[in-house]
């Protein structure tokens, strides 16, 4: 069965972040999102790959 798409609000949910910072990570940090019209969706699998990689992680500074 394939995975479902969720949405901004069940992705910020998953990860206990507020949506905003979804919508940052989609533009500065190249978070996997696919957009279907005004809507933004997501794979759970494909965002937590991208978290377990460190993509998500702020960037060392200094």
């Amino acid at each position: 069965m394939a995975e479902r798409w969720v949405s901004i609000d069940e992705i910020s949910e998953h990860l206990g972040v507020k949506k905003d910072t979804i919508y940052k990570w989609v533009a500065r940090k190249k978070m996997p999102a696919h957009k279907v019209g005004r809507l933004w969706k997501f794979k759970i699998q494909e965002i937590d790959k991208w978290v377990r990689t460190g993509k998500a992680a702020p960037k060392n500074e200094g």
